[in-house]
């Protein structure tokens, strides 16, 4: 298939660039595979689920992972967006939690070469950088060390800003911190939300559990690939950044029972359906825990092995995520919906609306 098969008009106008007012206060589209459509709020969705349905959630947490700082001694300004931490040296008799190395991305590039010295301060706390080495498209391995007591995560976590979309056109916001964040995020590791999940308010999911629909976690923690352009022509061509996975026991039992039971599992954003994808199951139906990475690519014609529906935000065109919803909804009924959403003015992509597809 053609890139260009999943393009589509979206104007700049409805690109959401704060939540709406209130957690679950967006609007849903409903999308069945017959091809009808319905437009409700995200309140409505109860209406759509049943006792026995299985709901599964990510809950992995972003963390600030993007550091604004100043080179040293020059003072220019350095960023630094952290992307994954290196194992710590097996052969180190004494761990130093004040000391990691990670792999990143930096701007400006190209001054900082290896040996370059970086500064990132907030509210007292400093961290200092040191370039390692250089890798391709602005990746760097990066040393960071601070003396704060509660360690380098806690001193990142104080430091760090988050790291909003690259369409979010402002600067992050201290609100950021609570509303790009799912009420059920618990896994720190993400550099980016998986957004289905920012619509569900704690009383929401209590509520479904007491009309007796199953609840289950497993863990994704989203990359920066997840923004990674689709710049090939044909679609098989594109190759997506592994991602660290979790399904833990309880997850599996619970998957594999419903599963058993011809119960509906639906996953709750792209990176579940991910997760859900990615993991083995047994010819006896049984679903395997397990913890990896996956570099799964879904794409129109895939056979979806777990997934009976998904909850899912709307996605930029020509992206590796609207062919996965593609995949599962049928390209030509999703972007018909794409377009019924745009002419009714739904909001657009992480902050933005919801999507049921049943």
């Amino acid at each position: 298939m053609n890139v260009s098969d999943f393009d589509f008009e979206l104007p700049d106008s409805l690109i959401a660039q704060h939540p709406s007012q209130e957690r679950g206060g967006s609007r849903l589209l409903v999308l069945h595979r017959t091809g009808m459509i319905e437009h409700v709020t995200f309140a409505d969705l109860d209406r759509y689920l049943v006792s026995g349905d299985l709901l599964v959630l990510n809950n992995t947490r972003v963390f600030p992972a993007r550091l604004l700082g100043r080179r040293i001694p020059s003072g220019g300004v350095a960023e630094c967006l952290l992307l994954n931490r290196e194992p710590s040296n097996p052969e180190s008799r004494i761990p130093n939690p004040g000391s990691e190395v990670w792999e990143c991305l930096v701007h400006p590039g190209q001054k900082l070469k290896p040996g370059a010295q970086l500064l990132f301060e907030r509210g007292g706390i400093v961290i200092e950088g040191e370039v390692l080495s250089m890798h391709f498209q602005g990746r760097r391995t990066i040393r960071l060390r601070t003396g704060h007591a509660g360690g380098l995560a806690e001193a990142i976590d104080r430091v760090g800003h988050i790291p909003l979309p690259p369409y979010i056109k402002r600067h992050d916001e201290e609100s950021d911190r609570h509303r790009y964040q799912t009420v059920y995020a618990h896994e720190r590791g993400s550099v980016a939300a998986p957004t289905a999940g920012l619509h569900f308010t704690a009383g929401h999911l209590a509520g479904l559990a007491a009309r007796g629909i199953e609840l289950a976690q497993v863990t994704l923690h989203v990359g920066y690939g997840t923004f990674k352009p689709v710049k090939v022509e044909h679609v098989e061509e594109h190759v997506v950044e592994a991602e660290r996975y979790t399904v833990n026991t309880e997850a599996a039992a619970a998957l594999t029972r419903a599963r058993r039971e011809r119960r509906r599992i639906i996953a709750v954003g792209t990176t579940t359906v991910r997760t859900l994808e990615s993991v083995t199951v047994d010819p006896d139906g049984a679903v395997q825990a397990g913890s990896g990475e996956t570099n799964l690519f879904i794409h129109p014609g895939h056979r979806f092995q777990l997934v009976d529906a998904m909850i899912t935000n709307f996605h930029l065109p020509r992206s590796s995520l609207l062919m996965l919803v593609s995949a599962f909804a049928g390209r030509e009924r999703l972007l018909a919906a794409y377009r019924e959403a745009v002419e009714t003015g739904y909001r657009f992509y992480s902050y933005g609306d919801a999507m049921l597809i049943l």
